[in-house]
């Protein structure tokens, strides 16, 4: 049996597009030795297996010259396969446009072919700074002083010299601040990563640190559209963070906008716009606005039809993953499980399709929901399945809050499959790791108290009489808006509701949504 090894060359063939192979075959038929060519008879022979079996190749190949040396010819074949998607690549995108042109500068400057260079670099000029790249132009000046040596300092101006010197710090304030709005951007995100929504007071002045930063860093009258971006972008996750949603869909509708006016940039960068995009769905959705939650749902699931020429593999997973994430938790939090259980089967598939080219959180967050989904149409075996995945999955990182989620709902889940014998064990070994990751708020806290009480008794009447308490105690806590975070992964109010007043959970969800809708008709 193959075992499975992660392989660059056949992680790169097997990325490779229908064009890009074609393309890839015509420039090695340039190459040919002999009859045939090793490039390409080993391009299809990897290219044919579904996982990496190096000893498979070499019982196809015995006797062939090249398996003397095969890490040589891997890495030839890679560097190979990369010259020909750089070619097929080279006119792909703006930024690629004026690498190209610096090249070709270059050569030109080395043939002492001056006034051509000249030419050429400003040509790369003009586009940098039609398309605001800075860091481009700190380049392209770079070269352009080069050849500026070649004059003679009798034939130029001493103006001439010092509109270089101004044009150079105006570049380098630019990079400057983008850097600095980057900075801050990840300083905040890192702390997202690290603690999730605020919840403590402590963790609001750490968010107004990296706030505060911001406004002192930043002039807005030298914004251009990369840090126009960024400062919004920052500001919408602040108040994210500290759960003012109003305040951030304020700055979530200011960056669509921004992008709708320059549409060259939503297909310049996709990523950023529909993360936007997702990012409101879930704020207007929290807000109960949901016309307005649906009106953008459309718009992201009508992007891959928008960007059908400039869809590459990366941004195909995002928009799978992102639009599918947003997509099960809607109908999750309408209480539309019929279409959430036929949407689970199409995600499935992207999952194994993908594979591990999806980023470990975007994963875990998909099988996270796939398990409540199954926990609320009552498959209970199906649910405890993708809460193993995530629980057994060493790549998650232990400090991701669906790590937490994921341990209650296990708790959950053997509750309701009246595992009793388990969950003192389950119960302890939760709290435990709870607390060490301070995850244990007082929600959590008062949850796993009344389990623990719970499988103490056989009485029915008792424990109907414990989830009535429970409700009443969970739903004061979360009155508190802070503690209403952890209602976004699993609404454990609506379900310790539906318990006592034995009605189905997905009836609860879906009376609540009812209502929510009828407020905001």
């Amino acid at each position: 049996m193959s075992k499975r090894v992660k392989e660059s060359v056949h992680e790169l063939i097997k990325s490779l597009t229908k064009s890009e192979k074609r393309y890839f075959k015509l420039m090695s038929s340039r190459h040919t030795i002999g009859e045939e060519n090793n490039y390409v008879i080993l391009f299809d022979a990897i290219e044919k297996q579904i996982d990496y079996d190096e000893q498979a190749l070499f019982l196809q190949f015995k006797g062939e010259a090249f398996l003397n040396k095969f890490a040589i010819t891997k890495k030839r074949l890679y560097d190979h396969i990369l010259n020909a998607l750089d070619l097929f690549h080279n006119n792909s995108s703006i930024e690629a446009q004026i690498y190209k042109m610096l090249h070709s500068a270059d050569i030109l400057y080395e043939k002492s072919l001056y006034e051509q260079s000249k030419s050429i670099l400003r040509s790369a000029e003009k586009l940098a700074e039609k398309k605001q790249y800075f860091n481009l132009l700190l380049i392209i000046k770079s070269k352009q002083k080069r050849l500026f040596e070649n004059t003679s300092y009798s034939e130029i101006t001493k103006e001439e010299i010092d509109q270089i010197y101004t044009s150079d710090l105006y570049l380098h304030n630019q990079s400057l601040l983008y850097d600095k709005l980057w900075n801050i951007k990840s300083q905040l995100f890192h702390l997202l990563a690290q603690k999730g929504n605020s919840r403590s007071l402590d963790e609001f002045s750490d968010f107004k640190l990296i706030i505060d930063e911001l406004a002192k860093n930043v002039k807005q009258s030298e914004w251009y559209f990369e840090t126009y971006y960024l400062f919004h972008h920052i500001y919408s996750a602040y108040y994210f963070a500290i759960n003012d949603f109003e305040r951030c869909l304020e700055y979530l509708e200011k960056n669509i906008l921004y992008f709708e006016e320059n549409e060259e940039y939503i297909n310049s960068q996709p990523n950023k716009y529909f993360s936007i995009l997702t990012n409101t769905i879930f704020v207007c959705e929290k807000l109960g606005k949901i016309k307005q939650a649906q009106a953008i749902f459309q718009k992201l699931k009508s992007l891959p039809q928008l960007l059908k020429e400039n869809t590459n593999e990366d941004l195909k997973i995002k928009l799978f993953s992102s639009i599918n994430s947003i997509e099960i938790d809607t109908l999750i939090q309408h209480g539309d499980f019929n279409n959430a259980v036929l949407l689970i089967e199409k995600i499935n598939e992207g999952l194994v399709y993908y594979d591990d080219k999806i980023a470990t959180p975007r994963k875990i967050y998909l099988s996270y929901k796939i398990a409540v989904v199954y926990l609320a149409i009552g498959d209970y075996a199906n649910s405890l399945k993708w809460i193993n995945k995530i629980l057994n999955d060493k790549q998650l990182d232990q400090k991701e809050d669906v790590l937490a989620y994921t341990q209650l709902l296990n708790v959950l889940v053997h509750i309701e499959m009246g595992h009793y014998d388990l969950l003192a064990y389950l119960v302890k070994s939760t709290l435990r790791s709870l607390k060490s990751r301070n995850r244990l708020y007082e929600p959590e806290k008062a949850f796993l108290n009344f389990v623990s009480k719970l499988i103490k008794t056989s009485d029915v009447f008792e424990k109907e009489q414990f989830w009535e308490n429970t409700f009443n105690v969970l739903s004061e806590l979360y009155k508190d808006s802070n503690n209403a975070v952890s209602l976004d992964y699993f609404d454990i109010l609506s379900w310790s509701e539906a318990k006592f007043k034995r009605q189905s959970f997905k009836d609860i969800i879906k009376s609540k949504f009812n209502k929510k809708l009828a407020i905001n008709v």
